[in-house]
């Protein structure tokens, strides 16, 4: 007979925590869902201050300083839609370790395909159902009830908790984390761990992620009537080479590539270089005419490893470009920079990766597995402007259905995750003299 999968032995306080999350289990269900309903539909960036208000109503019925920040001067930051971040604050006792959980409620436009509501928080067969169930409302509610458990538990904590909610991490997170790390509510000064639920499973812990280069190629032609196109010469021709310059010449170099950041899936441990949009036509016009195209616009999308630079990325997309360019000497081609965002790492040996991966085992029965995101997340402002290094991400949700039609997570995962996000914090805040 096979041996049971090792599962470390929980202390009595662990015990009562566990035990308080899961007969929580429907309250961070409806939690969950009631967040759904609220459609936080980014962009434009919708209902914000709703959800907004509803995370921080629940914050403070469990104990937490209620703080509302928005992010004046920003021009993200509009009448209109205005962009609203909560934070609370846990109370400690002072001699031990602050950890910050962090979860963005903005969530991508719905799209078609859904069999469900996508806003409507159903919950079937042990799944609970809407765009955000994954990415990442589910983890929120994890967050909030992880600190609640160990509450109604009766532990006190040497170290404190905080617990935010904040917009627009898909488009970018700067009127959310970055705003709150930039204006010194959340920075190393201040705190020491942060972790992020976003939606990896209940036995992964996410370390690092890979870079953004985004940027533009303006291609710029000579308009010319379409029934005479010898007299013109066509921008979006001109672009058809960049982009088989880069098919051929780049991207056979970027595939033989393999970082050793533990990127999932494994196909992502490469760099790539994916084209976005590409729009052409006569500069200024928005209705098709009868001529030759003097305007081409493509928006690519480089994503680098650790092991590549900026500026050998950079280096390598110019001089593409400009091999293009020298090939026909009537080519007129630029390069426009849009973003970028630089690969982030937890560093070795981190405490909170160590908490999470005993929780997980206390928790799940086995080892925890490390692993990195293909896409950015907050982890980069955290880091990066912010200043705190120790910082993951680990919550509920299958990553695959992130933004996808009928989006959902399991409740048994949502209500795992909350256990393990428990126990971690138990760890890394200490628990009081008493």
């Amino acid at each position: 007979m096979a041996n049971p999968p090792y599962r470390a032995r929980p202390s009595d306080r662990a015990d009562r925590i566990l035990a308080q999350v899961e007969a929580a289990r429907g309250e961070i269900v409806a939690f969950t869902a009631d967040m759904i309903r609220i459609p936080t539909v980014n962009p434009p960036g919708e209902s914000y201050r709703d959800c907004a208000e509803l995370i921080g109503r629940r914050l403070g019925e469990a104990g937490f300083d209620v703080e509302y920040v928005e992010p004046e001067g920003l021009p993200e930051h509009t009448a209109a839609h205005p962009r609203v971040n909560v934070i609370g604050r846990g109370v400690g006792e002072g001699a031990g370790k602050r950890i910050h959980l962090n979860g963005h409620f903005d969530v991508v436009p719905a799209g078609d395909g859904w069999s469900v509501d996508p806003f409507g928080g159903l919950v079937k067969d042990g799944r609970i159902y809407g765009r955000g169930a994954s990415d990442m409302k589910s983890g929120i509610a994890a967050a909030v009830f992880a600190v609640e458990a160990i509450r109604r538990a009766g532990i006190d904590l040497r170290g404190a908790v905080d617990v935010s909610g904040t917009v627009d991490e898909e488009s970018g997170g700067f009127a959310g984390v970055a705003h709150l790390c930039r204006t010194g509510s959340v920075t190393g000064d201040n705190t020491d761990y942060a972790i992020i639920p976003e939606p990896f499973g209940p036995d992964r812990v996410c370390v690092g992620h890979r870079g953004v280069y985004w940027f533009d190629v303006v291609a710029r032609g000579h308009a010319a009537h379409g029934s005479m196109p010898h007299l013109g010469r066509s921008a979006i021709d001109d672009m058809g080479a960049v982009l088989e310059a880069f098919r051929t010449r780049v991207g056979p170099r970027l595939a033989a590539l393999r970082s050793s950041l533990p990127v999932v899936p494994g196909h992502s441990r490469r760099p790539s270089l994916n084209v976005n949009a590409i729009e052409g036509g006569q500069a200024g016009e928005t209705d098709q005419t009868p001529c030759v195209a003097d305007r081409c616009t493509a928006t690519f999308d480089r994503r680098f490893i650790p092991e590549e630079s900026l500026d050998d990325v950079r280096e390598e997309v110019m001089d593409a470009v400009a091999r293009v360019a020298a090939e026909d000497p009537g080519r007129s081609l630029s390069v426009v920079d849009r973003l970028v965002v630089h690969p982030v790492r937890t560093p070795p040996g981190s405490p909170v990766v160590a908490a999470l991966s005993n929780a997980i085992r206390a928790v799940r029965g086995h080892d925890a597995t490390l692993v990195a995101s293909p896409g950015t997340y907050d982890q980069k402002h955290f880091a990066r402007i912010g200043g705190i290094e120790h910082c993951v991400a680990y919550g509920p949700g299958p990553l695959a259905e992130a933004h996808q039609p009928d989006e959902s997570c399991g409740v048994d995962d949502l209500v795992a995750c909350t256990q393990v996000l428990a126990l971690a914090v138990l760890e890394l805040a200490g628990l009081d003299a008493g």
